[in-house]
């Protein structure tokens, strides 16, 4: 075999189809685009636009609050750090920061910081160091023998 006798199979491929070649074609004149307005041209998509009715985004109600100044905790469950420890990625007896939660693969993305809760069971005795935590996380943590301190850009009890 050459490589000028190489050929697709039988059906493998479709010649396109020529648009405005004449009415006979089937895609002639109008080229397939209908007649006239703004649809009949090319790149147009109307999003939303429902035949002159009122769209459902703008017949329904606004609902709801968004505080564009929330801050988005990364979550740290004490079953997940407890893991940690156990498979050698965290060290116990050095101070657990949210640095070393990322480098250990506990929490993904620190973003606004690390927030402590109480998920799954913690045996090693720790000192943590984070920006938030639940009071039963504090409690379970204070309950294995360790201490719970939080970051200064951590916000009120109270909140």
């Amino acid at each position: 075999m050459r490589l000028n006798q190489i050929a697709d199979n039988q059906g493998a491929t479709k010649n396109r189809m020529r648009v405005g070649r004449g009415i006979g074609s089937g895609k002639g004149k109008t080229s397939g685009s209908g007649q006239k307005g703004q649809k009949a041209r090319s790149g147009v998509a109307i999003k939303g636009f429902e035949g002159g009715q009122m769209p459902i985004h703008r017949r329904l109600p606004k609902r709801g609050f968004k505080n564009i100044f929330r801050k988005n905790y990364a979550v740290a469950n004490l079953g997940r750090i407890q893991a940690a420890i156990d498979a050698g990625k965290l060290d116990a007896k050095a101070t657990v920061t949210e640095e070393a939660l990322k480098a250990a693969g506990v929490v993904g993305k620190v973003g606004a910081g690390v927030r402590l809760l109480a998920k799954g069971e913690l045996k090693a005795k720790l000192t943590i160091e984070v920006a938030g935590a639940s009071k039963s996380a504090v409690e379970a943590v204070e309950k294995a023998g360790g201490k719970v301190t939080l970051s200064a850009a951590a916000p009120a009890a109270s909140e």
